[in-house]
């Protein structure tokens, strides 16, 4: 199949990750690198509540060697969705092209991606795939008890075909006019990756759920965002005990 010119922002947001953001942004960049010869790409950085060094070591990763990779956008939300959509909403603002053309590839500053992450969001896209949605995996168990590994491994249900109920704001693909037809991000704290896949569903697009377009992410106990993926799985500690 031909490949058609593709534009692809990154949305990454961000809240006192100085720790984890170089590994995310370093990631990003060599997906980014693989996918250079049939798309143009922008990462937006959208820095929420940080009180370190997140902002600066984003624009220092994003300029090094006087490369501008993207930009780097603060806001004081607090409110993940409203990150994410700012995120959304200046890449798009800085896109001059078809939005049939445009796709949001969304991961969060404590996740890393593979070099083939873009690529194969692209591929999909190619097929006419309106909206795709990952799976994860998770760096480091340390801090859990011995046997939560293995829980979450367990519970983790990926079906036989390869696709799955799982959907995550670290790994999902939208393409930019559909985006805009569902109404974006929502303004909500917890749970906004569902609600745009759910109304990304109400709308008719074409979603697809793929265990193969697999990040990994933090393992931390303690997240940022209320009742999100390290609160769910520091659940398996008390899990049956």
């Amino acid at each position: 199949m031909m490949k058609r010119r593709w534009h692809i922002p990154v949305l990454i947001p961000a809240c006192n990750e100085e720790s984890l953001l170089p590994r995310c942004l370093d990631s990003v960049k060599s997906a980014c690198s693989l996918v250079s010869d049939w798309a143009s790409v922008d990462i937006v950085l959208a820095v929420d509540q940080s009180t370190d060094l997140t902002r600066d070591i984003g624009e220092r990763i994003l300029n090094a060697n006087g490369n501008n990779h993207g930009i780097v956008v603060s806001t004081d939300a607090g409110i993940v969705g409203r990150a994410r959509a700012l995120a959304a909403q200046v890449a798009l603002e800085r896109y001059r092209g078809r939005l049939d053309r445009c796709w949001l590839a969304n991961t969060d500053a404590d996740s890393y991606v593979p070099a083939t992450w873009l690529r194969d969001q692209l591929d999909l896209a190619q097929r006419g795939v309106h909206a795709i949605a990952g799976t994860i995996d998770v760096d480091d168990f340390t801090g859990h008890a011995s046997f939560v590994e293995q829980r979450f491994r367990r519970s983790y249900h990926i079906f036989a075909d390869g696709s799955h109920p799982h959907v995550h704001g670290a790994n999902l693909g939208v393409r930019g006019d559909i985006y805009v037809e569902a109404g974006g991000w929502g303004n909500i704290t917890t749970a906004e990756d569902h609600d745009l896949w759910n109304r990304l569903g109400k709308l008719g697009a074409r979603r697809v759920s793929v265990n193969h377009i697999r990040i990994i992410t933090s393992g931390r106990r303690i997240g940022r965002a209320p009742q999100g993926f390290a609160g769910a799985l520091a659940a398996h500690n008390l899990a049956f005990t």
